[in-house]
């Protein structure tokens, strides 16, 4: 259950539509066909959709494989890229004439995958020289003989009375086209299945035949979803502002190909991925028949490899390209984003980037965040809800609830407690500086340090950053951290860090970790509750995110760069500590040791947004 009640009133609907026998007998009687088959449609009970028995019978689905004709033509044959496409629906929709709204999912994925070991590139070279070349080059195996796409969201939905609808993205399975990561037809395609869900748009029995195919049994109203990049393609294709995309949850969203592979301007790999790039992930994806692959990568894949750049990590036009963040101006439909605060793959900021400007576009917004790892849909309660008010036109009061739903971190999944919004209304800044003794454990405090201290580190990208936050001393570090707390703190936003550093190198990576003391170890697959967030900058760009200025040996500047956001509750007896250091091993390139970061603690502070402010903090 939901830790915060829904509206108590139970709404049950069950709609029929029945044709009355005419009155009398007789040769009337006789001569008066039979009535039909009642209409069977949806049954609604507590705003929620509900399992339908009529509806409930798999071996009666209808099950359709088609191909829907895009604007665009991404692979260069001179005919608009087609996409592969699969619907299953009630029998009624065939039987009865009974329309019904669609919940979709589209993905890169459905036609399989390359190895993960093929796509990586080597991290063990020194910053901003040119990295050892990918050799590798996978093929992934093109499956052709597939007639169904996914099961994904049919056990859920179909019983309920809706249609689901996969497809495979551009240059994928079994659809025409190139994968582009983040470029336009990956939008356009799933804009393009909408369009044919609402007759705007032709679908044909076989890849470049021409008998069509239409969707008369679609209401035209539409709900997407799915997981990472299945949960980026509802974001991509609401920005296009399509008719008919109603409602979208994404889950876990890469939102930004930039903050995915990068940081503050820093070469940063996604975790569990070192050594992942935007190259990488075409080559993990490209599965289309194989005839039509050359020009693709002579084309899109180059395009990917000239402009991605791994020696400065710089911001550019072709990132901006790939950011949908910056892309919510047309974006029309109801969203319910879900994403994990110990989602160290896709980063929390992908979804949190996404709300602020959400919040700006006033469309109907709610937030399901965890604290587990990458993954993690909202409850199906929830998730129900969300599609019965925007598919179904039920007035069931979702746009009255709270705004955010956060998991407590004692919490199972499907108990989230209800806040106002997020971040917290009342969390405010409370600012703390590092105070010295940073290469044992020094103390953060609420009064700056004097101008002139100073600490040095020195890297080594062979140590973790987990090996050297449990260390009572290191010199590979800096540690900077509060009294034990007297009371639980709850920090809800994002944190900003602000550094004064030199370094003995003209580039150096910059990592910050955010921790709990005493530093503990979850045990099995639990979330690490000693990370309280992390982040990563290069210093090169402390004045621009697009220009690289070289560090001058001995000289200092000053670096300032948000953490990840999060919402977490500290608790009582725990010590809140800042970790400075420089190549973090799961994360960013590894340099030879040796590079040393000198920090000016009188510039050094951090900001925490803390619930209830400096009167909760003290």
């Amino acid at each position: 259950m939901l830790r915060s009640t829904f509206p108590s009133s139970v709404l049950s609907l069950l709609v029929t539509s029945l044709l009355l026998w005419p009155a009398g007998g007789g040769e009337a009687a006789a001569q008066t066909p039979a009535p039909p088959v009642a209409q069977v449609t949806h049954v609604i009970e507590d705003g929620q959709a509900q399992v339908v028995e009529a509806f409930a019978d798999s071996t009666r689905w209808i099950r359709q494989q088609l191909w829907v004709e895009t604007e665009f033509d991404s692979d260069g044959d001179g005919r608009s890229d087609r996409v592969h496409v699969t619907v299953v629906r009630p029998e009624q929709t065939e039987t009865e004439g009974l329309q019904v709204p669609v919940v979709y999912e589209t993905s890169p994925y459905f036609g399989g995958s390359a190895s993960v070991s093929d796509i990586l590139w080597n991290v063990e070279h020194e910053l901003g020289k040119e990295p050892p070349p990918r050799e590798v080059h996978p093929d992934v195996e093109h499956r052709p003989d597939r007639e169904r796409i996914s099961n994904s969201q049919v056990g859920t939905w179909v019983p309920r009375g809706f249609a689901v609808v996969h497809s495979e993205s551009p240059g994928t399975g079994l659809s025409d086209g190139c994968p582009t990561m983040g470029g336009a037809n990956e939008s356009l395609a799933p804009k393009a299945v909408v369009d044919w869900l609402n007759g705007r748009a032709r679908a044909f029995t076989s890849p470049q035949g021409d008998e069509e195919v239409t969707a008369k049994w679609a209401t035209g109203k539409v709900g997407m979803t799915g997981t990472s990049f299945n949960g980026t393609l509802p974001l991509a294709a609401a920005t296009t502002g399509v008719e008919g995309l109603e409602a979208i949850i994404p889950i876990a969203p890469n939102t930004s190909y930039w903050h995915y592979y990068r940081s503050h301007g820093l070469v940063r790999s996604p975790g569990g991925y070192l050594g992942e790039d935007i190259d990488g992930l075409y080559d993990f994806v490209h599965s289309r028949e194989p005839e039509g692959r050359a020009f693709c990568n002579a084309t899109v894949r180059q395009e990917l490899l000239d402009n991605l750049d791994r020696v400065t990590g710089n911001w550019s036009d072709f990132w901006a390209e790939r950011d949908y963040a910056l892309q919510l101006d047309s974006l029309r439909a109801a969203v319910l984003m879900a994403h994990a605060w110990n989602d160290w793959n896709v980063m929390p900021e992908h979804s949190v980037r996404v709300i602020e400007g959400l919040k700006e576009q006033g469309v109907p917004l709610q937030m399901y965040f965890h604290q587990g790892g990458h993954g993690g849909a909202p409850p199906l309660e929830m998730v129900n809800r969300w599609f019965t008010r925007y598919l179904l036109d039920v007035e069931n009061g979702v746009e009255d609830q709270p705004r955010a739903w956060i998991v407590r971190e004692e919490d199972a999944r499907d108990e989230p407690t209800a806040y106002e919004d997020y971040p917290h209304p009342e969390a405010r800044s409370v600012t703390l500086y590092p105070q010295g003794g940073g290469l044992e454990v020094g103390t953060l405090g609420q009064d700056p340090a004097a101008e002139s201290v100073t600490e040095t580190l020195v890297d080594d990208v062979s140590l973790s950053g987990a090996e050297l936050a449990a260390v009572e001393g290191s010199p590979h570090r800096l540690l900077y951290a509060t009294p034990e707390l007297e009371g639980d703190v709850h920090l809800s936003g994002t944190p900003r860090v602000t550094l004064r550093l030199a370094s003995s190198k003209p580039r150096a990576n910059l990592s910050v970790w955010l921790v709990a003391l005493p530093w503990t170890e979850p045990e099995g697959r639990a979330p690490n509750f000693s990370v309280i967030t992390r982040g990563w900058a290069d210093p090169t760009n402390h004045r621009s995110l697009t220009e690289t200025e070289l560090m001058v040996p001995g000289e200092f500047r000053t670096v300032s760069f948000t953490l990840q956001p999060t919402d977490q509750v500290i608790p009582e007896g725990r010590r809140i500590a800042l970790m400075v250091f420089s190549s973090d091993r799961q994360f960013t390139l590894w340099p030879e040791p040796g590079t040393e970061l000198t920090l000016k603690l009188g510039g050094a502070e951090l900001e925490l947004p803390v619930v209830g402010g400096e009167e909760a903090f003290r």
